[in-house]
């Protein structure tokens, strides 16, 4: 039998700390006491099971039951899922939500005066090939403001989350565009302190991908865990 790879730490500064002094929410929900771990037991590693049976895929944001496109800027986003050791993450599953092209969420929650689209709900899912490999059709989302701060305003941006084989195990975090110009404003996208764990969170443009005639293409690709990770929502 060989040796277990040995489990590489995550790098310090890689991930958000509790408390962001310029996200204003996290200094009244940070914890204020040590963490206390709470073993899991077979019941939260091991379900529910997430299956394409269970959980159709919806990889095609840009259309839905009326039949009419959405409005907007159609792209791709697609990319890999992998651990630290560049292994492939297959059969996982992937789901993302947006706001829509004019920065307004599909959501009763979501006030913003912008208009909704009928034809776009921001919400799709999908399941990882074989080799790790997931994409997406959707809507290049716009910005919008929030109460954060005077004059705050989110950067273009899309949620993920990888589930993998049970709700417990479940990571979230968020894409960026490149060059968009309020990443250096915001507090969320600084909260993670490493430059260069910041820089993975952001998509690169990939030309490959894009499709003639149709739609820009976005490459993100995920590392779950060890000194490479993606940063991830705590």
């Amino acid at each position: 039998m060989t040796d277990p790879l040995p489990f590489r730490p995550l790098t310090a500064g890689s991930q958000p700390p509790y408390d962001v002094p310029g996200y204003r929410s996290t200094q009244r929900r940070f914890p204020r006491q040590p963490l206390h771990p709470i073993p899991h037991t077979i019941t939260e590693t091991t379900g529910p099971q997430f299956s394409e049976r269970m959980f159709p895929a919806s990889v095609d944001l840009t259309c839905n039951k009326t039949g009419q496109p959405a409005i907007g800027e159609r792209i791709i986003v697609a990319g890999r899922i992998t651990d630290e050791d560049g292994r492939s993450v297959p059969h996982t599953m992937v789901e993302i939500w947006q706001a829509n092209a004019t920065g307004r969420y599909d959501h009763p929650g979501d006030q913003h005066d912008a208009p909704l689209d009928p034809n776009f709900h921001g919400a799709g899912r999908v399941f990882t090939d074989a080799d790790g490999f997931y994409r997406f059709l959707t809507i290049r989302p716009g910005a919008y403001p929030w109460p954060n701060h005077r004059n705050a305003w989110r950067p273009n941006h899309i949620h993920f989350s990888f589930f993998g084989p049970a709700f417990a195990t479940r990571l979230v975090t968020q894409m960026y565009f490149p060059g968009d110009p309020l990443l250096s404003l915001d507090p969320i996208f600084n909260g993670v302190p490493d430059a260069a764990a910041r820089d993975r969170l952001v998509a690169a443009f990939d030309l490959d991908l894009t499709e003639p005639d149709y739609a820009l293409g976005y490459r993100f690709d995920v590392v779950l865990r060890g000194r490479a990770a993606t940063p991830m929502e705590d």
